[in-house]
């Protein structure tokens, strides 16, 4: 049966071997000293040796693949480590940032574009950076530090600021983040102002310091929501939303604009609305809240592109109509640094009139390298708004989240104000009251500082003396 098989064969020889090796001696001596010189001949003969090792080999090859997995399988699994903790961030971002504002932005995130991870300080608990004492009303422990950016925003939505409306009650961390935004103050002569711009460490402190007071994503746990919103971390605080009327006002979707009510110079109620860029989604609501709050003028401080889309392009080249309300452009206006549309709206049978500024010099991701075009366009808004017709509404101003470049132009028009009817300024309260209207306004330290010299440059042009 061996005959003509090599691996039979080769097996065979080998029992044969191993019985002769392992057989006792007198074995070996008595009956087969005649046959082992033959046997051991046969066995290495030269057509056998190669089936021989083929053999072995695969046996040893065998064995060893069993070891190693019996080795594998008895011994212990590693434990899994926890994940990291990640923080979201208009990012924020988000956050926000914005960074996030960072995320998100990437570009899920505010003004806010995709942005480093950066430490959350507990406000309660960590000890704040040094500042100037004598000029601080209010001086709280250290903050939230927000990562530092403008772009897309993710923002840092792991502490939320505060839990609306005001009536609900408040945790420690909240109630110590809602005392600071409503008492802090630091009041500025013209000269510490002057000084001011150009301490950015001690404006830096002082920012990061100051609470953001974002909303909890959990005030909005509405399904469909997150077509309504451009930054998924960028909410509108509920106190000071701005609610659309609707034919149903069950059905919270239909009455919602991420979009708050902005107190300006004096405390006055209801001066501006900030609000993020319309989406596509969105489009349709932006132009009911512009005639629903009978809103003579739009600003918008953003490009339509920069690393992501900012906003999109809710005006029409001359004529569209949104949910019955006709939007025409009659004129362009082109200046150095921003566009003027004048725009008609009707609706129902009623006309009215709009100016839509639009400043497309704010470089990316960064604050300007110069104030006076911004400082321009404030005064000029300023003055159309002192213009515009009796029983006008708010001042609507938005940037892509709303909170970042739009919080530096409504905290530097309203300094622009006080410097110019009290000769001092308080940008810290300032700041402290778009807070309270909406989470996370004036975005990153570099804005925070870019608002202190846009106004230290008005308040020395208020100090030239006038021409005759």
């Amino acid at each position: 049966m061996c005959n003509g098989h090599g691996a039979f064969s080769a097996a065979h020889k080998v029992l044969d071997l191993l019985q002769y090796l392992v057989s006792p001696a007198e074995a070996h001596s008595l009956g087969q000293e005649e046959n082992s010189p033959h046997l051991l001949k046969e066995l290495w003969k030269m057509e056998s040796l190669g089936p021989l090792l083929a053999t072995v080999f695969l046996g040893v090859v065998i064995i060893g693949i069993g070891i190693l997995y019996c080795l594998k399988t008895l011994a212990p699994s590693p434990a899994h480590p926890y994940p990291e903790d990640r923080r979201q961030s208009m990012s924020r971002q988000p956050s926000f940032t914005y960074s996030e504002w960072t995320d998100a932005k990437q570009d899920h995130f505010f003004d806010m574009d995709p942005v480093p991870e950066t430490p959350v300080f507990d406000y309660c608990m960590d000890m704040k950076p040094e500042t100037d004492p004598a000029t601080l009303t209010v001086q709280p422990v250290g903050l939230q530090e927000r990562r530092g950016s403008n772009v897309s925003l993710t923002l840092d939505m792991c502490t939320p600021g505060s839990t609306e409306p005001y009536g609900s009650v408040l945790s420690p961390r909240e109630q110590c983040a809602r005392e600071y935004l409503q008492k802090a103050s630091n009041v500025l002569s013209t000269r510490e102002l002057h000084e001011r711009a150009m301490d950015s460490f001690t404006l830096q402190a002082e920012f990061f310091e100051t609470p953001m007071n974002f909303v909890d994503p959990k005030e909005y746990n509405f399904p469909g929501i997150v077509r309504k919103n451009r930054y998924k971390t960028i909410l509108p605080n509920t106190h000071s939303r701005v609610c659309l009327k609707s034919t149903d006002e069950d059905d919270f979707l239909s009455t919602y604009i991420n979009a708050n009510y902005i107190r300006g110079y004096g405390e006055e109620e209801k001066v501006y609305i900030a609000t993020q860029g319309p989406t596509v989604n969105t489009v349709s609501d932006f132009w009911r809240m512009v005639w629903q709050e009978r809103s003579p003028i739009i600003v918008i401080i953003t490009n339509i592109d920069e690393i992501n889309e900012k906003c999109t392009v809710y005006w029409p080249e001359e004529k569209v109509t949104y949910e019955g309300i006709e939007i025409i452009v009659n004129q362009v206006i082109q200046a150095d640094d921003y566009s003027l549309r004048h725009i008609t709206l009707k609706c129902e049978g009623e006309e009215r009139s709009l100016r839509h500024y639009w400043y497309t010099s704010w470089p990316d991701q960064k604050t300007p390298d110069k104030a006076p075009p911004l400082l321009e366009l404030v005064q000029d808004v300023e003055e159309a708004r002192q213009q515009a017709p009796e029983g006008s509404g708010p001042v609507i101003v938005h940037c892509s989240a709303g909170i970042g470049r739009t919080g530096c132009f409504i905290a530097t028009t309203i300094g622009c104000k006080q410097l110019k009817n009290e000769g001092v300024v308080d940008i810290l309260r300032t700041t402290c009251q778009l807070r309270l209207n909406r989470g996370g306004m004036i975005q990153t330290s570099e804005q925070y500082q870019f608002v202190h010299h846009v106004l230290s440059l008005y308040e020395k042009q208020l100090s030239l003396p006038v021409e005759e």
